[in-house]
């Protein structure tokens, strides 16, 4: 079986893969465009790459025997997942192996941004003898901001504390006590903005995260705020800051990452001297590149050898067996999750699945990840797969219960999600419809519905009043929206109603705007599955 490595990894990862026999092993010398690519992998079993080698569709589609990717590292931007999983092949990463180099280099671009070192540095390297030019600030009794409290970001809390420093975290997902075990004050982003003399960012790079730091946020932060970027590019707009920087609202900044890598030759901020680049080293230790060397290495044999999945970020960890007989769960576990999520409170405490009737019988915990792969998405962005959910939850604080109930209901086999924020609970459950197991969602707060779980779901409360069902499809089309299908639930003729509509495209603001104004209806949402 050849194995192809793509992208500089330790020697200890490729020695592993040489040391069987049942391999043969190509490392490739440098980087290789997509074109230069697509010949080598052709009779390529498995695929090594770092961030560099780009495993696009047309790379997948080249390589008719692969069968595995792995990614030594945490991001699988550089990987097509989507079309891998198409063509069935297993793609892996190695998420644990540079934390501590990452949260390291984090706190040292920290302190060299306080005490200008590299500044200083390129001063006595041009023959120049200038104290005055690079008086800095001190770090203890000063004020750190962390967005976003992953692995990473509570890596950076912990040392940041040794060095007396006030820490503020903010982090949608993160709870009260989780935060408070830590030492560090949970808040919003305006707090954030309004207090801190240093942030730094540890997010995921999504639609919601993308160009977060802009003029609106270095607007309303504290004058003279010092950046930190060591997570993705394009989560400061970088035009923004060199603009803060130039007016003095910014007084510096430490980037590790970048909107375009690398950044081209007229790069606005690297003349500025207030900021300090460094290209892309997070990763870039001895012991992070070994430990990801050999975690992408045992993970190939692995699954190669014995048929074992690991670290996978489009399989669950099963054998063959085991994962066609889950395999119809999966899909209505991640969109309950994922509908909850977004009709809950982010700051959840608590999440419960229960599994029912035949459902009992399979294994809960590969469902229960996909449970939470949808509940988590918007918290860890792409980088949210079955593989690492759990410790994710953990660290945001959620608790996660499984329960087997032997409660008679109408259906077989069902499987209820409820997540809880104090004394706020929201629900849904699930089960399958006909001979093909057509999921469907039957419960949603306790109340009868059914639902198909894809697309656009719109939800909304109402007086059960004759006309509703007429009113809302007369609106609907008025705003060249179409209506896919109808659920609708009540308490007593007269009382209270939920009505669920699946349609094929988000409706306008203006039509919510409109349904909102009917005093009638309430809790309106839209929901994406």
């Amino acid at each position: 079986m050849n194995v192809l490595i793509c992208d500089p990894v330790s020697p200890k990862g490729i020695a592993l893969l040489q040391q069987r026999p049942e391999f043969k092993v190509t490392v490739l010398q440098k980087r290789l465009s997509e074109a230069e690519l697509l010949p080598l992998v052709a009779d390529a079993v498995a695929l090594v790459v770092r961030s560099e080698t780009k495993v696009t569709c047309k790379v997948i589609e080249a390589a008719t025997r692969l069968r595995v990717v792995a990614r030594a590292g945490v991001g699988v931007d550089n990987v097509d997942v989507e079309a891998a999983t198409q063509r069935g092949i297993v793609v892996m990463n190695t998420p644990s192996g540079n934390t501590i180099s990452t949260a390291e280099l984090t706190f040292s671009m920290l302190m060299a941004l306080a005490r200008k070192i590299p500044q200083a540095h390129a001063s006595m390297k041009a023959g120049e003898w200038n104290r005055k030019a690079f008086q800095g600030v001190e770090l203890y009794n000063k004020t750190l901001g962390i967005l976003g409290m992953g692995r990473i970001g509570s890596e950076v809390a912990r040392r940041a504390i040794v060095f007396g420093i006030r820490v503020l975290a903010y982090d949608p997902y993160l709870t009260l006590s989780r935060a408070n075990a830590m030492q560090v004050e949970l808040t919003e982003l305006g707090q954030i903005y309004a207090r801190a003399d240093f942030i730094t960012v540890h997010m995921p790079l999504s639609d919601e995260t993308k160009g977060m730091l802009n003029a609106a946020a270095f607007a309303k932060m504290k004058h003279g705020v010092r950046v930190l970027n060591c997570a993705r590019g394009g989560i400061i707009n970088e035009s923004d800051l060199f603009a803060a920087i130039q007016s003095g609202q910014v007084a510096g900044a430490a980037l590790d990452v970048y909107e375009a890598e690398p950044p081209p030759a007229n790069f606005p901020l690297r003349d500025l001297p207030q900021v300090i680049m460094t290209p892309h080293l997070g990763a870039s230790t001895e012991e992070a590149q070994e430990n990801v060397g050999i975690e992408a290495a045992e993970a190939i044999i692995d699954y190669l050898l014995s048929g074992a999945v690991r670290n996978a970020v489009n399989l669950p960890n099963l054998d063959a067996k085991t994962y066609a007989l889950v395999k119809p769960y999966l899909n209505l576990a991640e969109k309950l999750g994922r509908l909850v999520a977004q009709l809950s409170p982010k700051r959840n405490e608590r999440l419960v699945v229960t599994y029912g009737g035949k459902a009992t019988e399979v294994p809960e915990d590969p469902i229960t990840r996909f449970v939470l792969k949808g509940f988590l998405e918007s918290a860890g962005g792409k980088d949210v797969n079955q593989v690492n959910v759990r410790t994710l939850a953990n660290s945001l604080g959620l608790r996660v219960e499984e329960i087997k109930s032997n409660e008679e209901t109408d259906y077989n086999e069902w499987l209820h999600v409820a997540v809880y924020a104090g004394d706020q609970k929201i629900s849904a459950g699930g089960t399958f419809y006909g001979t093909k197991n057509q999921p469907r969602i039957v419960r949603l707060n306790s109340q009868p519905v059914e639902i198909v779980p894809e697309g656009v779901l719109f939800l909304m409360t109402n007086k059960d009043r004759p006309g509703i069902v007429g009113y809302l499809g007369t609106l609907m089309g008025k705003h060249k929206v179409n209506i896919a299908s109808m659920s609708l639930g009540r308490d007593i003729a007269g009382g209270h109603a939920l009505t669920v509509l699946n349609l094929d495209s988000v409706p306008p603001p203006a039509a919510l705007e409109e349904i909102q104004k009917d005093p009638d209806i309430s809790n309106v949402r839209v929901v994406r599955l």
